[in-house]
């Protein structure tokens, strides 16, 4: 995970080279615990949630304190279930790995619990393609389900998902988006190159937005 990664001015996440995103989702709850400055280390908080071939990212519709976003490298998400619970809403529940500087010791950084609930709107859209898509990138990537140490969470770019997303079952009760044309065009990019994960030189994509396209 990464706590706030960057974001463009109209609240979507940075783009890395050869990032694909996938859906939207408005209107969820998130919870993840063992966050720094957080009171007793949990966070709760309203906004979107984006879905790419790399990551999964929840951006607050308002900051909690210091946290406004947090991300999560599919590669080291593991233990996801879909819970339907008789009385509550329907939630995906699950762990992610901490991403955490190469000069630093994997004792200091916690394990993340997190759970995504539903309350707009169905989410028949939303939890096959999550499923189906966190499952290609373990396939492809030859990874189980538990991550491995310094694994470059950015190899799950690799992942094709054109196919996944073009049969994908949208469900009118769920107001879910799925991205039929990114939302940048490759001559709009400004590349600029940081180190962010360990082993991995990053290039985020900076640039003007074109309206991107829904199904």
């Amino acid at each position: 995970m990464a706590l706030n990664p960057q974001l463009l001015p109209n609240g979507m996440p940075v783009p890395f080279t050869n990032e694909m995103f996938v859906l939207v989702r408005n209107g969820v709850e998130f919870e993840v615990d063992k966050i720094p400055g957080s009171q007793g280390g949990r966070v709760k908080a309203w906004g979107t949630i984006y879905l790419s071939n790399i990551r999964i990212v929840f951006v607050a519709s308002h900051p909690v304190g210091n946290f406004f976003a947090f991300d999560m490298p599919l590669l080291y998400v593991h233990g996801e279930k879909f819970n339907q619970p008789i009385f509550h809403c329907n939630n995906i529940s699950g762990q992610v790995e901490p991403v955490f500087p190469e000069n630093e010791h994997r004792a200091l950084y916690s394990t993340h619990s997190l759970k995504i609930l539903f309350k707009e709107g169905g989410c028949g859209t939303f939890v096959p393609l999550f499923l189906n898509l966190i499952s290609s990138v373990r396939r492809y990537n030859q990874v189980n389900h538990e991550p491995q140490p310094r694994t470059d969470p950015l190899q799950a770019a690799q992942t094709p998902v054109d196919e996944m997303m073009r049969h994908a079952y949208v469900d009118p009760n769920d107001p879910t988006k799925i991205f039929l044309q990114q939302p940048t065009t490759e001559s709009q990019l400004r590349r600029r190159t940081i180190i962010a994960w360990p082993n991995a030189t990053i290039s985020f994509l900076s640039c003007p937005l074109s309206p991107p396209e829904f199904m």
